[in-house]
């Protein structure tokens, strides 16, 4: 089978088209299995140092930065490498950075690294700044997430 991805402007597609084969080949038949799928954890998203993005960056797992990112970033635990710079928010259940941010990070439990520079508000559950970090901005706990039910 013939696989090809093609890029939109949504999410990444995959395209298969069949190859004619004879219809007598039993030793091909571990070729037809089903493809995985696309939602499947594979382990995290990287973009590396040498790497530009321009656009909304989405994932149902993890996402390391460590290039450059002018845009929005969604993923379950979202890393930003020392050299990384992003512009944007940030969303994800933990974020931890040890790059330079200009925007907002809504997550959970947020960590800035000694190397860290932020410029933004944090809008979190949990908050470290570790000492050294650059942290200009406002943070506030998430009240729709820690605030306790009303009987």
């Amino acid at each position: 089978m013939n696989m090809l991805a093609r890029s939109t402007k949504g999410p990444v597609q995959l395209v298969t088209t069949p190859i004619s084969e004879p219809q007598s080949a039993p030793t091909r038949a571990a070729e037809h299995q089903p493809v995985a799928s696309p939602r499947a954890y594979a382990g995290p998203s990287i973009i590396s140092a040498a790497l530009t993005v321009t656009g909304r960056l989405e994932s149902a797992g993890d996402i390391q930065v460590d290039g450059k990112v002018e845009g929005d970033i969604r993923g379950q635990t979202v890393r930003i490498g020392n050299g990384a710079t992003i512009k944007g928010t940030i969303f994800g259940e933990v974020v931890e950075s040890a790059g330079t941010v200009e925007g907002k990070i809504e997550a959970g439990s947020a960590v800035l690294t000694k190397t860290a520079r932020m410029t933004g508000d944090i809008l979190h559950q949990s908050l470290q700044v570790e000492q050294g970090a650059f942290f200009n901005g406002n943070s506030r706990p998430n009240q729709a997430k820690t605030a306790p039910k009303q009987v």
